[in-house]
């Protein structure tokens, strides 16, 4: 880049373009067809507009003490009989004010809404059109409008990308992916998706392009892939009486979606090679049994078995479920997280047991003192956790843990089996990206036993009626969850706060006792409320989203979530998850406030339609966009510049095979028209760790 000005450098330097290959990659974020432009609006649009006319008139008011206004009234260059200027408006943009004058040439972008007998377009994106040597770049084409920052305008990148791309002119650009993929040049897919000479060259490059930026991210799950199952591992599995024993003590049979995957997952812990596996399945779907029968297998092959929850109050879930379901099997488990340490105690059962396996005569049993099943926090990332021999580690909730945290755990054993679990359902084109290492499991039927669950949406005047129909239910004998966005009322958001409603819901359900519940509670305090709830001591949970995952009390059949606008679709689909775990009928309740806006209703109403996990997590993607469900900060994955896992899947799936393939064939990538791939995966694992948590 040495011969772009210093000064124009720096400005490149703080948005983060530091070479010509991030200047190139710096793709529009749309294009204008300036070969015609749009007549003048006459009323409001929905739609932008983009139109070209000429400055008639500026001036710059004071309106309500100190803002400005600046206002441009614009007349259309070819005027015809219905033609009537326009109105640009800027609120206090000083910056504005200096740059246009009178007789300009302007084109802008925005939506025209009508005020009074005029047509505004508030704040719209403008460029000064200048009638030089330049014009044919700005005008009479398919115009690129790259993201601007001060002092880089649209019209400055573009000339910017021109000029680079006109010293590259004669110089080769080597494709990023096989000719396979796709054999169109690189340089040729990186002028036309800045400067297209139509709409089908520009979905030629594009394509080119994104297949490239997916390339690169599957060459780093392939390659993760292979140096996974090259690892050296060990068989976890002789035999299944403790697992059969357990399912006959069940009160209900598995379901279909349950035994096929404990097949799948007892195949990979009889495997030498180690198991890499997403266990993934709706709310409700029954992962934890899935994941416990897991455990058992590798507890009476003779190995630990390790549980590692998010919070602490779902590993204490955990740890109970876990004590009432493997004491009667003789297996001693340990609870470890930042503020408790247990030990159930040693019971000679097993140990008996496990001498006796056909098959199991390399392995010693475990000492007394040591626990066969492990549950806890982060903290069993950590020195003094109580490893002797991890065989299997399963990870609750993996997109709450980042990806060291994850490889640490991997590291307590020889290569233990790894279990990855989310009730978070992820459509099947995110499952290609974010777990793209992984086999995967899913669990798509709930058990019969599950109770069906109700959900509405209300305004929120309509609590009193809300508060009687809870009522009603809690006198029956049942138990509810009312459920708020913050702890403690705030300044800057207009949301209910768990703390300050709880008096309010205290004189609401008397005589009957409630408890406030969130995260900010001493550990002892939250297990003493947990205890009380699940005993059915307390009627009603006033709470935030500290009870989102794990929380099992099968009596609990009504659910309240006041400001429902505020959670996002998934985390409310994970909240109604705690209800509809008994036999009752169960019932969310979704308020919202009065100024909820139209997008957040069209959310709510997804809620009320279905209760599909699929069928949300799908939604979800559309309302929200993919970067937010990926959260790169999480998972790893490099940012993504051009492609779009959701309206792109296709080529997500065409690189995916690609990558793999090319792995199948070269798993060193040695041979030398592979070369430039390992170049490709350096710098994508580069952009990767530049992501982790």
């Amino acid at each position: 880049m040495d011969w772009i000005p210093v000064p124009r450098r720096r400005q490149l330097e703080r948005v983060g373009i530091t070479t010509i290959d991030g200047l190139l990659t710096h793709f529009p974020k749309r294009y204008e067809d300036r070969t015609r432009f749009d007549h003048f609006p006459t009323g409001d649009s929905e739609e932008p507009v983009c139109v070209c006319g000429i400055v008639k008139k500026t001036s710059l008011r004071r309106i309500r003490g100190w803002q400005k206004m600046f206002d441009v009234i614009l007349e259309e260059e070819e005027a015809h009989a219905l033609s009537q200027p326009i109105t640009c408006r800027w609120f206090n943009a000083h910056w504005v004010e200096k740059m246009i004058v009178t007789g300009q040439r302007l084109v802008v972008y925005g939506k025209p809404k009508r005020s009074g007998s005029s047509v505004v377009l508030a704040h719209p994106e403008f460029e000064i059109v200048e009638n030089d040597a330049e014009v044919s770049l700005h005008l009479n084409r398919l115009t690129p409008i790259h993201r601007a920052t001060e002092g880089l305008s649209p019209r400055v990148m573009r000339r910017l990308i021109w000029d680079v791309l006109e010293h590259m002119e004669k110089t080769p650009v080597e494709s990023l992916i096989p000719d396979s993929l796709d054999a169109t040049p690189r340089g040729w897919a990186l002028r036309q998706v800045h400067f297209p000479d139509n709409q089908e060259t520009l979905a030629k490059a594009r394509r080119h392009l994104v297949l490239t930026e997916f390339f690169g991210m599957q060459l780093c799950v392939a390659a993760k892939r292979a140096e996974q199952t090259s690892q050296p591992g060990a068989s976890h599995f002789v035999a299944d009486t403790l697992m059969q024993r357990l399912h006959a003590a069940l009160p209900f049979p598995l379901t279909g979606a349950q035994q096929r995957a404990i097949g799948e997952i007892r195949a990979d812990l009889a495997a030498l090679r180690p198991m890499n596996r997403l266990l993934h399945g709706d709310v409700g779907s029954g992962k934890t049994l899935v994941a416990l029968s897991a455990m058992l297998l590798a507890v009476e092959a003779g190995y630990q078995a390790a549980l590692m929850a998010p919070t602490q109050i779902l590993a204490e879930q955990h740890y109970l479920n876990f004590l009432r379901l493997c004491e009667p099997l003789g297996l001693r488990v340990s609870l470890r997280t930042g503020a408790r340490r247990e030990d159930s105690s040693a019971l000679p059962l097993f140990e008996n047991a496990v001498q006796r396996v056909p098959g199991n005569d390399g392995i010693d049993p475990l000492p007394d003192s040591e626990p066969h099943i492990l549950v806890g926090t982060h903290a069993l990332l950590y020195e003094g956790a109580g490893f002797t021999r991890l065989g299997l580690a399963v990870i609750d909730e993996q997109h709450k843990f980042g990806v060291l945290q994850r490889a640490r755990l991997r590291n307590q054993g020889v290569a233990p089996d790894v279990l990855v679990m989310t009730a978070t359902p992820i459509p099947r084109t995110l499952t290609m990206t974010l777990y793209g290492d992984l086999d995967v499991s899913t669990l798509d039927e709930l058990p019969a036993h599950r109770g069906k669950i109700v959900t509405g949406v209300r305004d929120a005047a309509k609590l009193p009626d809300a508060v009687k129909f809870l009522r009603e239910h809690l006198e029956a004998g049942r138990q509810a969850y009312v459920v708020y966005p913050l702890i403690d009322e705030s300044e800057k958001l207009e949301a209910k706060a768990a703390a300050t409603e709880f008096a309010k819901w205290q004189e609401f359900l008397a005589p009957m006792p409630c408890a406030l519940l969130h995260g900010r509670i001493a550990p002892e305090e939250k297990d003493a409320i947990m205890e009380k709830f699940r005993g059915g001591e307390t009627k009603a949970l006033i709470a935030t989203t500290v009870i989102e995952v794990g929380i099992d009390v099968p009596n609990a059949n009504i659910m309240l979530i006041e400001n429902a606008e505020r959670f996002g679709l998934a985390q409310l689909h994970q909240l109604r998850g705690r209800i509809g775990r008994g036999q009752h009928k169960s019932y969310c309740i979704l308020l919202r406030s009065p100024k909820a806006e139209a997008e957040t209703a069209e959310k709510l109403r997804i809620l009320e339609a279905t209760s599909d996990g699929f069928e949300i997590a799908e939604a979800d993607l559309k309302l929200r966009g993919p970067g937010d469900i990926l959260g790169t900060a999480q998972s790893g994955l490099p940012p993504l510049k051009l492609g779009d896992p959701l309206a792109d899947h296709e080529l997500m799936r065409l690189a995916r095979n690609a990558a793999f393939l090319l792995f199948e064939r070269d798993p060193q990538l040695e041979r030398p028209e592979n070369q430039r791939f390992r170049r490709v995966l350096a710098e994508t694992r580069k952009l990767m760790l530049s992501q982790v948590s």
